[in-house]
């Protein structure tokens, strides 16, 4: 795993753009273009793709680690070709541009590149140009899209509004192999007791504090970060991340990188991921390369047994009916987000009651897996919500409901129903635009791309002879 990456969603994440040596790409399309340095390949009405445009969207695919050969760059015209049809009615439409989503998807992007290309000067040398040059044509790119993505929401929007009724004639007139397979799904509540965080909190500190002062007392900060950093991505490396935009990193850690001289260590810095001391190699402008040391809290046998010991006893009092497992949970559950609903679980992302299986953590799933509604299971390690990976948690976990999977109805799936109308109704519509909108505009394709298998068989009548 290449840990050059901080990203907020932690430590030792792979880098998003990791296969940069695809840059000399050989391939027969590529050897279709020799001796053309640039040209429209396209007219959408009065909208033009060039090759350079193109060729872009290929290097920035090699750039975030993606093959690129023929069919890509087919594939990429036709999406090209699609965008330019809702760019016309968009301004047709007099859409405006969302400038803060723009702004904030350009910097990202900007970062990324930077980031995976190890800089400004690597940057403007792979995509040869200088980067204001760079930041100008994502701008327009950004803007246009912003626009393309405003128009498809609008032709959504002219959808009439679905009723029961629709949902139940998509019933009565689908063919029954066709209906949607609803998933088994579980309901489930729990009771958490959390570990002694602060005491961990401590000791973890204790102990990068000593890392810290053998360093200062001449050892090598590389060896250290080989032996001790729990970033198994960095650790290899000496600790060292590469160079990288402040942005990807988590705030604490990136503000305490910048603040650094470089060859300097930092104090103990606090992020999601757990605990670092940094040492800054270079900087430049908003990027910086550092190395650094993580530790993470590590918790006891005793904090295990102490909690394993009340959750045993939580789940004998429940089973003898000597109190409920919602007031149980009510009044020892340590996790705030289900306590004052009496334990019971729901999706952070949708707020529902009900998880497939690919949506419980693993080890909450061994643990209910062969429980019947009504049942509790033993005491059990998992981990919450929190952070990229989670907290240590210690819980019980009641199976409240089990619903087995079926072709769905109409009675107890309508909202999965309407909502897989929806989506085909957009699609339809969608699609509908698309073609009517070839046959109505004035297109040329290139011949260099008359061999391209288009997934709409309109383009092909619009490729130049």
């Amino acid at each position: 795993m290449n840990s050059r990456k901080i990203i907020k969603a932690g430590f030792g994440v792979a880098l998003l753009c990791t296969a940069l040596l695809l840059i000399g790409e050989p391939g027969a399309k590529a050897q279709k273009y020799n001796g053309i340095i640039d040209k429209t390949v396209a007219v959408v009405g009065g909208e033009f793709i060039s090759l350079s445009e193109l060729e872009q969207e290929v290097q920035m695919m090699r750039a975030q680690g993606m093959g690129s050969d023929r069919n890509t760059r087919c594939n990429i015209l036709e999406s090209m070709l699609q965008a330019k049809l809702f760019l016309m009615q968009a301004r047709v439409d007099s859409l405006k541009v969302n400038n803060d989503m723009v702004q904030a998807e350009l910097s990202q992007r900007l970062d990324q590149m930077r980031t995976a290309l190890g800089g400004d000067e690597q940057a403007e040398q792979y995509f040869g140009k200088p980067l204001y040059k760079l930041r100008q044509e994502w701008q327009n790119q950004l803007e246009e899209n912003s626009l393309i993505q405003q128009e498809q929401q609008n032709i959504a929007k002219d959808i009439p509004q679905l009723t029961p009724y629709d949902v139940r004639q998509y019933l009565d007139t689908a063919e029954v192999e066709s209906l949607p397979v609803i998933p088994i799904k579980y309901q489930m509540s729990q009771i958490c007791i959390y570990p002694d965080r602060e005491a961990a909190a401590l000791a973890c500190k204790e102990r990068l504090l000593a890392i810290r002062q053998r360093i200062m007392g001449g050892e090598k900060f590389t060896t250290l970060a080989r032996l001790y950093s729990e970033d198994p991505g960095s650790a290899r490396k000496g600790g060292e991340l590469g160079m990288a935009s402040k942005s990807i990193f988590w705030p604490q850690f990136s503000d305490a990188a910048m603040a650094l001289k470089p060859g300097s260590i930092s104090q103990i810095v606090e992020t999601p991921d757990g605990f670092h001391i940094i040492q800054v190699i270079e900087k430049k402008g908003d990027m910086f390369n550092a190395r650094h040391i993580l530790l993470k809290p590590q918790y006891t046998s005793e904090d295990r047994e102490r909690a394993f010991k009340t959750l045993d006893s939580l789940r004998t009092a429940i089973d003898s009916n000597k109190i409920s497992f919602a007031m149980a949970a009510r009044f020892y559950s340590e996790d705030p987000a289900t306590r004052t609903n009496g334990g019971q679980m729901a999706d952070p992302y949708t707020g529902s009651a009900y998880f497939e299986i690919d949506q419980i953590k693993p080890e909450d799933y061994a643990a209910v897996r062969d429980l019947q509604p009504g049942q509790i299971s033993a005491p059990l390690e998992s981990r919450d919500n929190e952070g990229r990976d989670g907290n240590l948690v210690y819980k019980i976990v009641k199976l409240d409901r089990i619903i087995p999977s079926h072709p769905a109805t109409f009675e107890n799936d309508y909202t999965e129903l309407l909502n897989i109308i929806e989506n085909q109704k957009r699609v339809e519509a969608v699609d509908a635009f698309i073609d009517r909108k070839i046959q109505e505009t004035y297109i040329v394709i290139d011949p260099l791309f008359g061999d391209c298998d288009f997934s709409r068989a309109g383009w092909a009548s619009k490729v130049r002879r």
